[in-house]
């Protein structure tokens, strides 16, 4: 190839540049071919890829119907998934129980509620069966016309032995009727009767100024004293049992027991001494004398027992020095 120089410039022959052109086709034909085999070969590698992208889907997919399918999970997954069934059956069994045991607690409530009763029908209940007993007795009465013998201090001890008396009373299941005689109005112990219990007015009972001997024929009256000789033996329906309303600080002996002789009438005491014997004790202290209120206690127990045991039980505290006898126990 010749070269002609001028001008600084490189000049081809037009053969060479002939020749130029055919070597030049000769050179890119060998790029051309490689140009192709890269681009088939990329086209391959997108294709591989695109192909790997393929699988990887199919493999998710066929991981989803894995876990959908129990025939395809391992036995680790099975075991767990029964384990956690179990345990939601559990707790819905134990809420379905908890439910069941407060409804049923419920209704036990609303049961007891039921059968209790108000206030005003328990006191009508009281009521009826204080009226039937001043029909059909037994009948009780509180001999007050021997309170000029005591002080101011033993009729206000009095007028709260009336109380208590009368509480127990109205509680009771087969009550007495009550009446309080030789009560005037305006009195001591009337004044003190009213001033220390509430609602005296509205006692059910009779309260009268006039005395037991005029009330009662002299074949039904008991005079209750713990200086008789013979012990009552049981509470008569038909009888009405007389207490002397006396409180006796300064220890007046057979004051009562006195009054009945001269009046004639049928006595009897508590059978203390047939069920109990003295206790030793430090004081040596024994007596048989016993409140209006411990007294009516024994008689109405014994009216709802029919056991002198119960009887005396509820009436004759420890401080009197008395215990039952072994064979009574």
């Amino acid at each position: 190839m010749s070269v002609i120089e001028g001008h600084g410039e490189r000049m081809t022959c037009p053969e060479d540049k002939a020749e130029e052109s055919n070597c030049g086709s000769c050179h890119d034909q060998p790029r051309a071919h490689r140009v192709a085999f890269q681009e088939k070969q990329d086209g391959e590698n997108l294709w591989d890829t695109f192909e790997l992208l393929q699988i990887d889907l199919g493999c998710e997919s066929s991981t989803d119907q894995c876990t959908g399918n129990p025939s395809c999970c391992s036995k680790n997954v099975l075991r767990k998934q029964r384990h956690w069934e179990k345990i939601v059956l559990a707790k819905k069994s134990k809420r379905k129980h908890e439910r069941e045991r407060r409804k049923a607690r419920r209704a036990e409530e609303k049961g007891a509620a039921a059968l209790q009763l108000s206030k005003r029908e328990l006191k009508a209940i009281a009521k009826e069966r204080l009226l039937e007993a001043k029909e059909t007795g037994p009948w009780l009465c509180v001999d007050l016309s021997m309170t000029h013998h005591m002080s101011q201090k033993e009729i206000s001890r009095l007028a709260a032995q009336i109380r208590r008396l009368y509480g127990s009373n109205k509680k009771a299941q087969e009550p007495f009727w009550l009446y309080l005689t030789g009560c005037v109005k305006s009195s001591p112990i009337h004044e003190a009767c009213v001033r220390m219990n509430d609602g005296f007015a509205n006692y059910l009972m009779d309260v009268t100024p006039e005395s037991y001997l005029d009330l009662f024929p002299l074949e039904k009256i008991v005079y209750l004293t713990p200086d008789a000789e013979n012990a009552l033996e049981g509470v008569d329906p038909q009888k009405v049992y007389v207490l002397g309303g006396l409180v006796d600080e300064s220890i007046q002996k057979k004051l009562t027991f006195q009054r009945a002789q001269e009046e004639q009438l049928q006595t009897a005491r508590l059978p203390i001494h047939e069920y109990m014997v003295k206790n030793i004790n430090v004081k040596n202290y024994h007596s048989t004398t016993l409140t209006i209120n411990q007294v009516f206690d024994a008689l109405l127990t014994f009216h709802e027992t029919k056991s002198w045991v119960e009887a005396l039980k509820a009436a004759v505290s420890p401080g009197k020095g008395y215990i039952f006898q072994d064979i009574t126990l």
